[in-house]
């Protein structure tokens, strides 16, 4: 009996750290590059400490941070900007992060779907009904 015990446990616990790892598998295939909404960037999405984040790594034009509410970020270049942070993978949407709007200079709440291979951003004040939705294209 105590056996059997000690084989169920042991196969419980296989799965549960196989489900874990082939949802975290899932998670990351948000990674890539993407356009920007009117193509004038390219963000890139990466993973830090499980969490994924996105900034500009290329920009149509020179552009500084000038809507930025903090002043002392107004002058700096938009490219490398983290747009996207701290997005967490839950039950295939990512959620709990932020969306920097440099058009505004606001941060918005935001949750992100993985659409085929583009992502549909929505970010939001408060509730998700009271947002805007945008699609940003994978580049392959």
């Amino acid at each position: 009996m105590k056996r059997i015990i000690s084989l169920l446990l042991i196969l419980i616990t296989l799965f549960t750290i196989s489900f874990a790892e082939s949802n975290n598998d899932k998670a990351d295939n948000i990674l890539g590059i993407y356009w920007s909404p009117k193509k004038d960037a390219k963000i890139e999405i990466y993973k830090k400490d499980n969490k994924y984040f996105g900034k500009s790594i290329w920009t149509s034009t020179n552009r500084k941070d000038i809507k930025n509410p903090n002043t002392s970020l107004k002058e700096r270049e938009l490219l490398g900007v983290e747009l996207f942070t701290n997005f967490v993978y839950k039950n295939g949407i990512y959620q709990d992060g932020k969306i920097y709007d440099p058009e505004s200079g606001k941060t918005y709440d935001c949750k992100i779907t993985l659409n085929g291979q583009n992502l549909k951003v929505r970010g939001y004040i408060g509730i998700s009904l009271l947002g805007r939705t945008e699609i940003f294209e994978r580049i392959n």
